[in-house]
């Protein structure tokens, strides 16, 4: 049966819903592992002042636009980082569904790497550290769907080249210049993406991120010596290439050739 325009856009419209509050969930897990307070168990409260926070406080994006960016209760700021996860996350969820479409196996795969690659993303962003406790689940989640699909050798040497080669770095500069957060990121990353997409994703990282790195130093917002989180230019790496990778691979194959 033939599925209409409407009812496609429908679809969009509820999947960018529902990647809205599963956005809202990726806040509470990011701001609770980092308090180490249960991330299943426990009502919100607001970060400031401890209030229990109602339900009409936690609808994604709306709650933040009617309380204009601030507390109900003690009128502190609400961090952007809110109402842009959400929105992130919803967008993310509709172009999966769009590029996937309903083979319902990757897309659900996709759904959900994305939410550990966010959660990874903002970690690092905010804290500059990379946990094992994200890290490691996302490896065994992606280990299982590459079996599950038949294709092993590829990601697991492509994990080993990546991983290896963020390894040389680290020994190197003796932790100076990436952390083990990174080596085992880039092991996720290798399963992911396999050769010869996680190849194009490390370019993308390293150039975007000496990009924006030169970009601070210029505006006097970095010295030559301040750390930079090197995760969120691999996740949002990963994720281009995850989703656009093969039009990536061949524009970059054309201008070459």
């Amino acid at each position: 049966m033939e599925v209409g325009p409407q009812c496609i856009y429908m679809i969009y419209f509820l999947i960018f819903i529902f990647g809205l509050a599963i956005g809202s969930f990726l806040n509470v897990v990011i701001y609770r592992l980092k308090t180490n307070e249960s991330i299943l168990i426990g009502r919100s409260h607001c970060p400031k002042c401890g209030a229990i926070l109602k339900w009409y406080d936690l609808i994604p994006v709306l709650s933040f636009l009617i309380q204009k960016g601030e507390c109900r209760y003690c009128q502190k700021k609400i961090s952007f980082q809110y109402p842009l996860v959400e929105i992130i996350t919803g967008l993310l969820f509709v172009l999966i569904l769009s590029k996937f479409g309903f083979d319902l196996l990757i897309t659900y795969y996709l759904l959900l790497i994305t939410c550990f690659l966010i959660v990874i993303f903002v970690y690092d962003l905010r804290h500059y550290l990379i946990l094992d406790k994200i890290v490691f689940p996302a490896i065994i989640i992606v280990l299982f769907y590459q079996i599950l699909m038949g294709n092993f050798l590829n990601p697991f040497l492509s994990a080993l080249l990546a991983s290896g080669l963020f390894l040389s770095l680290v020994l190197i500069s003796k932790g100076k210049w990436m952390g083990m957060g990174d080596v085992k990121f880039a092991i996720l990353m290798g399963l992911i993406l396999s050769w010869p997409n996680v190849l194009l994703a490390l370019f993308l990282s390293f150039f975007s991120g000496a990009i924006i790195g030169i970009i601070l130093i210029l505006f006097g917002k970095k010295g030559l010596k301040s750390q930079i989180p090197f995760g969120p230019f691999l996740v949002g790496s990963t994720i281009l290439i995850m989703l656009y990778g093969h039009y990536l691979n061949t524009w970059y194959y054309n201008l070459l050739f």
